[in-house]
């Protein structure tokens, strides 16, 4: 009993194996970007929450490359109260199926985390992307138990001040500009320690 209690934590994403071991070989999605999958142990996590912490909203750039892999699936892409309309050009170049996008906008915040909820746990989205402005850690568990459920990567834009709370998301990570790109730092990732860091370059 005490051995399945254990596995049940580190299942859950309570508890984490610093190294070795199969905790590493755990599934994930190819981000798209090389250097950003070494830093991340192999990719963004699947049938997870995940958070983008920056000053603005910044990272969807990183999405891009998963979001034309899980447009491929016959499930949604839904976008939960975005801070502006996604620039539909920019997005099929990118190679997104723009008739997978689902919008969900003019929703107040309690709406739009029970829109999120429903969306991460219904199996008919491959990802839930979401800005809200605030959240608690209970709020956050519960989005991250529906990405569990519904299979779904659920991603959570929060701002920088997020960084000093508790967050029951498996990855976390903070996005600041620089002049070429993007700078990364991991603060937390299931199946590792955090503390890795990375900067992507787009031409």
């Amino acid at each position: 009993m005490a051995g399945e209690s254990l596995q049940q934590l580190i299942g859950s994403g309570a508890l984490w194996r610093g190294h070795g071991g199969r905790q590493q070989e755990q599934a994930v999605w190819p981000t798209g970007w090389p250097t950003l999958d070494d830093c991340l142990g192999g990719g963004w996590p699947r049938a997870a929450l995940m958070e983008l912490l920056s000053a603005d909203h910044q990272g969807l750039s990183l999405l891009l490359p998963v979001l034309a892999r899980l447009g491929r699936r016959r499930r949604w892409l839904a976008w939960i109260a975005p801070p502006h309309l996604p620039f539909a050009p920019a997005l099929a170049a990118a190679g997104i199926d723009l008739q997978k996008l689902l919008l969900v906008h003019k929703l107040d915040e309690e709406q739009c985390l029970w829109a999120a909820e429903q969306a991460l746990g219904s199996a008919v989205c491959a990802a839930v992307l979401l800005w809200p402005q605030r959240l608690h850690s209970t709020q956050v568990r519960r989005l991250q138990l529906a990405a569990e459920q519904g299979d779904c990567l659920g991603v959570l834009f929060r701002p920088l001040e997020a960084v000093r709370q508790y967050s029951p998301a498996a990855l976390r990570l903070q996005v600041t500009p620089s002049s070429a790109g993007l700078n990364l730092a991991v603060l937390k990732r299931r199946g590792g320690w955090g503390g890795q860091s990375c900067s992507l370059h787009f031409s």
